[in-house]
């Protein structure tokens, strides 16, 4: 069939959800039958997030091709079955780099370079370039209607249904309904304001979605409905729930789903939803449940850990547990100790970069391995591990990573100068001076497995393909004097050159792995190293209690 367009776009305020509301309505629309693909159009001036604080933007979602991207794209793969890469994430700076580029090239003869219609007309190729076979691309524009920065974006979008047919090209809008405590009141004018804002650019959406924390009555959406020149019917009410596994259930409940497609002139089938059913009902109805601490320095924002938290849910979910996660700052534990981590039934130390807060970590990592706590390393926090042992079980107390100490007598972790690159086939070389991107290993690597290791028995294979976003590796110098103690490398590149795995032997749980699992679990495939780390830490609350 010819393939349909759906944007979203958002007004009010920011953080509404429109990267939650375009994965669920990908969801329901997958539900159906239908193939769909999902992409962010993001205003800011940076090319991309790689390089951008994640206390201002959240944290980078790594795809398998590589690619540094928003972490809506989070949301996009766990909802749905679409395989997002770098085309499903383009920013103003990357599409005027594009623009700037073929302009240098010569590519306009010579002709004035415009925002209308030289830049609208690159929104517009790379929107249509994501659709590579798929019955429907859903495209979720960035910021809040109003913003000077999402103009081009708004009219490259006003343009496109002129393109490809109004049949073809769907516009929902996402928006706020307060409730006014002292009034008692829930407030329409938000959206009536954040429409006619969308309006004036020429774009009249077809399906209102209300963000609020209650449910709206028949008047209210026939309130809205008049003022928007929308129908009562497409005033979809988007209230807050208690886990956002629910939003696609709740969106099909009011039928958002059936008139997407009404409007859309989709024939499809009847939607099939068993799954997401018996998943909430997991969620709301666990048999036990756990308190995992994680050790970071990003934890005053929650989303700079987004697929961290998701990915341990997913694996409460198959061992039908709660996790509840105490997030402790490193930089406190490194202030004070370890104690302040409290009981705990397992401890996670996630990924990050630079010096602040390292021996905070390097304290809970030690509080992990003596008190025989299950442990959980990810990216840095297997670096962590790889010192803490260092320095207290073979006496190293110098022990360090080059990116923390260049000095270091025993750089344990450091900047690798060349390795070979199974996915493009070829030696890669970095060192210092590379641009901070160029010396990232980024993206999906394979990884072989030790049989009988923990990571063996969790992936149950013996080759693996992970996501990485990292300078700094293992030191292979340094191998055996570890192993040797028992700390041992469970998995490797495929030449065994890049560690990619350690273990602690003799201890319940102790696990490092230089990849982001994060990025690869699903709700209703929880991440096998997420599922075995929640096991073990229920085995551990368990015994306590024994």
């Amino acid at each position: 069939m010819t393939p349909k367009f759906i944007f979203t776009t958002g007004g009010v305020l920011s953080s509404l959800g429109k990267g939650l509301a375009s994965a669920s309505i990908g969801a329901l629309l997958e539900a159906r039958g239908l193939t769909v693909i999902l992409q962010k159009l993001d205003p800011y001036v940076n090319v991309d997030p790689g390089t951008m604080n994640p206390f201002q933007h959240g944290e980078v979602y790594v795809t398998d091709d590589g690619a540094e991207t928003d972490l809506d794209m989070g949301h996009y793969e766990r909802f749905t079955h679409a395989k997002i890469s770098k085309k499903c994430n383009h920013t103003t700076g990357s599409i005027y780099f594009s623009v700037i580029s073929k302009e240098r090239r010569g590519d306009y003869l010579g002709g004035t370079v415009q925002i209308i219609p030289h830049v609208t007309d690159e929104i517009k190729r790379v929107i249509q370039s994501v659709v590579n076979g798929s019955d429907l691309a859903i495209v979720e524009i960035g910021g809040t209607v109003g913003d000077i920065e999402s103009l081009p974006f708004l009219e490259a979008i006003r343009q496109f249904r002129n393109d490809v047919g109004k049949e073809n090209c769907l516009y929902i809008h996402l928006t706020l309904v307060p409730y006014i405590k002292s009034a008692g009141e829930l407030k329409t004018k938000p959206t009536q304001h954040s429409v006619s804002e969308l309006r004036r650019v020429g774009i009249q959406p077809d399906i209102l979605l209300c963000r609020t924390e209650r449910p709206l009555d028949r008047h209210l959406k026939e309130k809205i409905a008049l003022f928007c020149n929308v129908e009562p019917e497409a005033v979809i009410t988007a209230v807050d729930v208690e886990s956002i596994y629910e939003v696609p259930l709740k969106f099909h409940e009011q039928g958002l789903d059936e008139q997407i497609c009404r409007k859309l002139n989709i024939w499809t089938r009847a939607p099939q939803l068993t799954d997401w059913e018996d998943l909430v009902y997991k969620i709301k109805n666990p048999a036990h449940e756990v308190t995992i601490a994680m050790v970071g320095k990003y934890v005053d924002l929650r989303e700079s850990y987004k697929s961290l938290n998701e990915a341990l849910s997913h694996g409460g979910v198959a061992n039908t547990t709660k996790v509840n996660i105490k997030f402790v700052d490193s930089e406190e534990v490194e202030r004070q100790d370890a104690g302040i981590i409290g009981p705990v039934d397992g401890i996670l130390v996630p990924g990050g970069f630079g010096s602040r807060g390292v021996e905070g970590k390097i304290k809970a990592v030690r509080l992990a391995r003596e008190q025989q706590i299950p442990y959980f390393g990810i990216c840095f926090g297997l670096h962590m591990a790889v010192i803490e042992f260092a320095r207290n079980v073979l006496g190293w107390p110098e022990a360090h990573s080059s990116e923390i100490d260049p000095n270091s007598p025993y750089p344990v972790i450091y900047l690798m100068r060349e390795w070979f690159d199974f996915r493009t086939q070829r030696i890669e070389r970095r060192d210092e001076l590379t641009d901070k991107g160029g010396t990232m290993r980024l993206g999906a690597y394979p990884c072989k497995l030790i049989e009988g290791t923990l990571a063996h028995k969790a992936y149950k294979t013996e080759e693996i393909s992970e996501r990485h976003r990292h300078r700094y590796e293992f030191n292979n110098e340094y191998k055996q004097a570890l192993a040797d103690e028992g700390l041992v490398v469970s998995g490797t590149s495929p030449d065994g050159q890049l560690a990619e795995i350690v273990e602690l032997r003799g201890h319940p749980w102790f696990l490092g792995c230089q990849f982001h699992p994060e990025f690869k679990s699903r709700p209703m495939d929880p991440h096998p190293l997420f599922r075995e780390f929640i096991r073990a830490a229920l085995r551990y609350k368990n015994s306590k209690q024994a």
